[in-house]
């Protein structure tokens, strides 16, 4: 899942991609030229010590953010230098590290969700690990039972709405994915294009799941005909073509998060009393994001420290006003922006994800032949 470091919107909202992101980014491979792994055990008890060297390196994408704070605290208890090498979007870093796997770029890899997990899982670059903490994680998370992957946050693609167009038209909400397929609504509405945005592939997958394989090509056919926009990627269909809040388009549908409305409040300056967009939440699909050490890991003891951190409680309450997605560890609090102006789908769509990795490119070219040729 891409995190909401999305919001890049314009006056205050535009600067939360270049205060979330951390300063230090790692410029070169740092894969080691030895046998590629420490020694240790999968107790969470190694240290930087104990491995013999003093970094981590996390491979992610480019929507991972963490506070200095945060950065600082592992850092301080763990006596290693976190290093962040990103990759770009979700597909391509993982991409990356299936091509470098023999000798990976890192040791840490987060960003691996459940629509890209069997892809990940069938090139064997994770290793088993048993973080310190799993106990504390939802069950009803969990990416692999093999302990290759351990969820870390889940968040909602979902289509939000501009509040102030629909009332001050005094037109009625669509309700499900089925009415946005109605001409009043579809030329309304902007989505993202499922071969080069995570949040289009979300979307498209959501519909798979609604109408069958018998059904969600004619689906998008109806919205095609009824006039929808696609663009490349979220920041274009939000900050461009949406009209809500500090957008700049005419579109008053968007496919974006079930937590981007309680962004617009937290980082809009003055802050408003209300959130200015809304979530539709019988649209949306839940993406479920996890962290695993790299098979061959140089400095895989190293690696274990930075996945238990990871689940940690301190970490889980770090995520929310970062990424603006869910703690995965049970028990965490949310800011309470999240409640008063975000949704909590009641039963969001969901694929099996060895289902999506069996069909996941069949279905994006048959997408582009329904909707873009």
């Amino acid at each position: 899942m891409t995190g909401m470091t999305r919001f890049t919107r314009s006056s205050s909202l535009r600067t939360l991609l270049s205060s979330s992101v951390l300063a230090l980014v790692l410029l070169s491979a740092c894969g080691g030229a030895g046998s590629g792994t420490d020694s240790g055990t999968d107790s969470g008890t190694n240290n930087a010590a104990y491995s013999g060297s003093k970094t981590v390196t996390l491979v992610t994408n480019d929507s991972f953010a963490i506070s200095k704070s945060a950065q600082r605290y592992f850092e301080s208890s763990s006596g290693l230098k976190l290093r962040i090498l990103r990759g770009g979007d979700a597909g391509a870093t993982l991409n990356q590290s299936i091509l470098t796997k023999s000798r990976p770029l890192g040791d840490v890899f987060f960003g691996v969700d459940n629509t890209l997990l069997t892809r990940a899982l069938r090139a064997g670059i994770f290793t088993p690990y048993k973080p310190v903490g799993i106990d504390q994680i939802d069950p009803s998370l969990t990416l692999d039972v093999q302990g290759r992957v351990t969820p870390v946050d889940v968040g909602d693609v979902c289509v939000n709405y501009d509040r102030v167009w629909f009332s001050s038209r005094g037109l009625p909400l669509p309700k499900s994915l089925r009415d946005l397929a109605l001409p009043e609504f579809a030329r309304l509405l902007v989505v993202e294009n499922p071969a080069t945005s995570s949040t289009g592939l979300a979307f498209m997958l959501a519909t798979i799941s609604e109408f069958g394989e018998k059904g969600w090509r004619n689906y998008w056919s109806s919205l095609r005909s009824g006039g929808v926009e696609v663009v490349d990627g979220w920041e274009q269909a939000y900050n461009s073509s949406f009209s809500g809040s500090a957008g700049e388009g005419d579109r008053p549908l968007v496919v974006s998060y079930a937590t981007s409305p309680p962004a617009e409040v937290i980082y809009a300056d003055p802050r408003p009393s209300s959130a200015p967009t809304g979530v539709l939440t019988k649209t949306c699909f839940r993406q479920i994001e996890g962290v695993a050490v790299l098979k061959n890991a140089p400095h895989r003891a190293n690696a274990k420290l930075l996945v238990d951190f990871m689940i940690s409680k301190r970490f889980q309450r770090d995520l929310p006003l970062q990424m603006f997605v869910l703690p995965a560890r049970l028990g965490i609090e949310v800011p309470p922006e999240f409640a008063e102006f975000g949704a909590t789908p009641k039963d969001p769509y969901s694929l099996e994800p060895r289902k999506i990795s069996a069909s996941r490119d069949r279905w994006i070219e048959q997408w582009t032949d329904t909707v873009l040729r």
